[in-house]
């Protein structure tokens, strides 16, 4: 595990290492770190089972936890992931979704385990940033979006 001060904590019933798999494949600058095992049985897993896997995500540290079926993921916690170009934006989107996942709505989108991401492109962020009638075009095309495409945020900005 990094040495930082926090770490965000993700429940999972008994998937965290295929998770933390996954995600350390699919997002920039992220890399599994160690998978424990459970060194006796508990609530949530039998000795020797996986417990936890470490990993980061986008250069972020998190530690997945096989705490059992007690808690679900919701919307209230989502990860934002800004992407650079609409090439960047389709690969993490169709990963998710591809693998089982959920599209949602304005750029939103839940992986197989209940996760939700924000697959947000920078240029979203700038359009809205840019406020006024700019940033209320960019919006209003953003309401009407699954996947975010960056070429009409780019149009609705420009008022075509």
């Amino acid at each position: 595990m990094p040495d930082t001060k926090a770490t965000i904590c993700l429940w999972f019933d008994k998937d965290a290492e295929e998770a933390a798999r996954f995600y350390a494949a699919t997002f920039p600058d992220s890399a599994l770190g160690e998978i424990q095992r459970a060194p006796s049985d508990n609530p949530s897993t039998r000795q020797g089972e996986v417990l936890l896997a470490t990993l980061t995500i986008c250069g972020l540290p998190y530690l997945l936890l096989n705490g059992g079926p007690a808690f679900t993921h919701d919307e209230a916690y989502s990860l934002q992931i800004h992407t650079e170009d609409q090439e960047e934006t389709d690969r993490l989107w169709n990963a998710i979704v591809g693998n089982g996942g959920q599209e949602s709505a304005c750029g939103w989108c839940k992986d197989k385990w209940g996760v939700s991401w924000q697959i947000t492109p920078r240029a979203l962020t700038h359009a809205l940033a840019a406020g006024g009638e700019e940033a209320k075009r960019a919006f209003e095309a953003m309401m009407q979006m699954q996947k975010i495409d960056i070429a009409a945020i780019e149009a609705a900005r420009r008022g075509d």
